[in-house]
């Protein structure tokens, strides 16, 4: 049982040596790579010795059970803590997500509904930016672009942990969920008697990728300069500020006008674009290997959600997982743990399940 785990003591061992080596860390993208794989590495190779610890304990607790019967009860305490620890070595073999100690760009779209849909999205970015407070986490919003009445049609927002995240504990393992369309049901306060609309907002979460692992080649871009605009079209900004960068190979195209300066919008707008590359990249080779990742909506239609907000019940329920919960107005104010938790469950659930098959 568990002999597969020779092969990671071993790795374990060898990442131990090379991180030991001075010369690895004159490499600062290498001396990363390996810390963060000998840190995921560790709770597993941990839990196999004191599985391996308690195997042998509980052998020599049977042997003296015949000189004293306490050892006997001792033996079955053991075997008990020893099938304990199994189940969680189990499920630390799954394989999990490789993004999960990743930070994260996140985006809200206003889709159909209007200026409530704007509305909408200016609540949910909101919420996300109060679940990062609460999280201990960092939130910056890269880029903006308000309605006329105070919501959002599109904005961008990076969110990443404060220090070294735990391994599996970074802002995606949390947020991927997240990706989707999300419908409000609720009267707007543009609706003069009182009917209840249902409109929707997408959000898209992309794990930020670092310079040295999305190389962008300058030649492979254009980018345009224009005036920035605020609500309505009106100018905000009386110089070229706003930056729109297309990436030729791809097509992605990135546009960011919230800062005044056009070198802090064109750093910006290269972020996302990274972000969106390797999410392409990611795509791509999942579908290369028929890999089942969990795609993210890309259009807003009401018809396909993952989440409905309704305000008159209070009522906030995930259709993906049945989780239902008449705390809405808790949700929106960044207590989103409960439905990440919920998602985060069935997942793993999913992949034990498939592990097991």
């Amino acid at each position: 049982m568990f002999h597969q785990v020779d092969v990671l003591v071993a790795e374990y061992a060898d990442l131990e040596r090379q991180l030991a080596d001075p010369s690895v860390h004159a490499d600062a993208g290498r001396a990363k790579t390996l810390g963060r794989r000998y840190a995921e590495l560790g709770p597993i190779v941990a839990a196999h010795q004191r599985w391996k610890t308690l195997g042998g304990d509980a052998e020599a607790a049977r042997e003296l059970a015949g000189e004293d019967a306490a050892f006997a009860e001792e033996a079955v305490r053991l075997d008990v803590e020893r099938e304990t620890i199994a189940n969680r070595l189990t499920e630390l073999l799954v394989p999990r997500d490789p993004d999960d100690d990743r930070d994260v760009i996140l985006e809200v779209k206003a889709g159909e509904g209007g200026d409530e849909s704007a509305l909408f999205a200016g609540d949910l970015l909101r919420m996300y930016l109060r679940f990062a407070e609460r999280q201990g986490w960092k939130a910056e919003v890269l880029d903006a672009q308000e309605s006329d009445l105070g919501g959002y049609k599109d904005v961008s927002v990076a969110i990443k942990t404060k220090g070294a995240p735990a391994p599996g504990d970074g802002v995606w393992a949390s947020l991927k969920y997240e990706g989707g369309v999300h419908r409000v049901q609720r009267v707007p306060v543009t609706e003069s008697q009182g009917r209840v609309h249902t409109s929707a907002a997408g959000v898209l979460v992309l794990p930020e990728a670092e310079e040295v692992e999305v190389h962008v080649d300058p030649n492979d871009l254009r980018i345009d300069v224009y005036r920035s605009s605020g609500p309505g079209g009106q100018s905000v900004n009386t110089t070229d500020s706003a930056v729109r960068i297309t990436h030729l190979p791809t097509g992605i195209v990135v546009s960011c006008q919230n800062e005044k300066s056009q070198l802090q919008n064109r750093e910006q707008a290269l972020r996302i674009l990274r972000a969106r590359i390797l999410a392409s990249k990611q795509e791509e080779a999942d579908r290369e290997a028929s890999a089942a990742r969990r795609s993210q909506v890309r259009t807003v239609d009401r018809s396909e959600r993952i989440r409905t907000y309704n305000f008159a019940e209070n009522r906030i329920s995930d259709h993906r997982v049945g989780f239902k919960a008449y705390n809405l107005d808790q949700v929106l104010d960044g207590d989103l743990k409960a439905v990440v938790e919920a998602c985060k469950m069935a997942d793993r659930e999913a992949e034990l399940a498939g592990g097991a098959a």
